[in-house]
């Protein structure tokens, strides 16, 4: 039961801005340095990935993993409209080509959140050109990287709006989402909390013409590359008295996303727990159950809940591209990994086609508005000299890797 097929990809992700270090250029930078911001601390150097990258993708592939989820950063490769530095793409280039090399399958994410200032100034998502403006970038890095980039997902969880609207939850947690759905380009937003963020809009209909022209784009220049997005796909569960608020919160904030995907290669999930939805809405976390460091269940179930929902409604193969546990017991997240593990394998000994599993994250690294108070990773990093401490759970998991399951 828990054997994966040849060919499976096992690692682990990343985005660039919560890795990288000094991506000034970001719509973010400016709000992380603000009075009154809305982030805990500033992102700064982060985990300095931008020139650690080859003893990370070393670290990865030495513990015995084939796949890495990176994103190439927007506002670094394009950041004044329409001025794409070539230095940067080829710094990107040097990262897929130092996976080859490694036998890492890299796996790239075009935007994962933050965008240029420029992009944000102009109405971010919100604005008619965004599509085109996206569609455009999303060439042009083909273009330089796409002969050697067998997946790319365009958006990285653009239904996460919707769900904290339709839900009200913030889908993998506090980390990833403004504290509310307010328009993104409004200029300064919470008195002088700083510039705004280009989040992503709550319409689908907004982002999936970004998604689908970016597609366009993606499959017309080099390479025979798998597109897909990946998708915010918290297990929602009905309690007692709360079934049609679920089923109107689940279309709204699930469904209606895993339906664009059905002229995609793949659909990315991404599930870390569970929420309960009551006649009145969402439901506490059940008493005495465990919980996180970011305060969710600790529910590892749910990723086969969510994968068996992703593969029905969006009927493409599905590719996991988060999954994982903030935590400082690193048993808790072997534990955690291992049992998410074994229901993946029961999905696929169901006959569902499902082609990797990776773990978020690789590093300890920025959590978005915890800064680095939540630690997801594999591979520990000092916060003043950068050192890396591999995990037992990053050995754990390669050794899995390299058994093809768990045994």
């Amino acid at each position: 039961m828990n054997q994966f097929p040849a060919g499976f990809l096992w690692g682990a992700a990343t985005a660039p801005h919560q890795v990288e270090g000094g991506n000034i250029n970001a719509d973010m930078w400016p709000g992380e340095w603000a009075a009154n911001s809305m982030f805990v601390e500033p992102s700064g150097d982060a985990c300095d990935h931008y020139h650690r990258y080859p003893e990370d993708i070393a670290i990865l592939a030495g513990v015995g993993l084939n796949a890495y989820r990176f994103g190439v950063e927007w506002a670094r490769i394009e950041p004044e409209e329409g001025y794409f530095s070539r230095a940067a793409l080829d710094h990107y280039r040097r990262m897929v080509g130092t996976c080859v090399e490694q036998g890492v399958t890299p796996v790239v994410t075009y935007s994962h959140f933050s965008t240029p200032r420029w992009f944000a100034a102009a109405g971010g998502w919100n604005n008619p050109a965004a599509a085109d403006r996206f569609a455009r970038y999303a060439g042009r890095v083909t273009e330089h990287l796409g002969d050697l980039v067998p997946w790319v997902c365009t958006l990285n969880e653009p239904n996460v709006i919707s769900l904290l609207a339709h839900v009200g939850i913030q889908s993998a947690g506090e980390r990833d989402q403004p504290p509310e759905p307010s328009a993104p380009g409004d200029g300064q937003r919470d008195g002088d909390a700083g510039p705004a963020v280009a989040w992503v809009s709550p319409s689908v209909e907004i982002m999936a013409a970004a998604h689908r022209r970016a597609v366009e784009a993606i499959r017309s220049g080099p390479g025979e590359t798998k597109v897909g997005w990946t998708l915010a796909l918290v297990d929602l569960q009905a309690a007692d008295g709360g079934e049609r608020r679920l089923m109107a919160a689940r279309q709204a904030a699930l469904l209606d996303w895993l339906e664009v995907s059905r002229d995609d290669d793949f659909v990315g999930v991404q599930t870390y727990t569970r929420e309960r939805i009551g006649p009145d809405g969402l439901l506490p976390v059940p008493d005495g159950a465990a919980t996180t460091q970011t305060g969710w269940e600790v529910y590892p179930q749910a990723l086969g809940h969510t994968v068996r929902l992703a593969a029905q409604h969006a009927q493409v193969p599905v590719l996991v591209t988060e999954n994982g546990l903030a935590t400082a017991d690193d048993d808790a997240r072997i534990a955690y990994t291992a049992q998410a593990l074994a229901d993946l394998a029961g999905c696929v000994a169901d006959g569902i086609d499902v082609r990797g599993y990776l773990h978020w994250s690789l590093l300890d690294n920025f959590e978005w508005l915890s800064g680095y108070q939540m630690t997801f990773g594999l591979v520990a990093v000092d916060r003043t000299t950068f050192a890396r401490t591999v995990k037992p759970s990053a050995r754990w998991l390669g050794a899995v890797a390299r058994a093809g399951g768990l045994g």
